[in-house]
């Protein structure tokens, strides 16, 4: 099992408690972001994203909510 993760923000709009959400890893070193997952073919074409990674969509007010308290 992992590290355990910390919730750094979320979705301020969120109703049901499981919207996308930036998390933290206990260490600090790396982010994970909870999102949407991207299916549109002509997006995930853009991307060219290699095996074994996906990409998200997450409201902007996520990460700003968090980059701008550490400001």
């Amino acid at each position: 099992m992992g590290a355990p993760l910390r919730k750094l923000s979320g979705d301020p709009n969120c109703k049901n408690g499981t919207c996308p959400t930036l998390w933290s890893t206990d260490d600090g070193g790396n982010y994970v972001v909870q999102g949407y997952v991207i299916t549109d073919p002509e997006r995930l074409a853009q991307l060219d994203l290699p095996e074994g990674e996906t990409a998200v969509t997450i409201p902007a007010a996520v990460l700003e909510e968090y980059f701008g308290a550490r400001g």
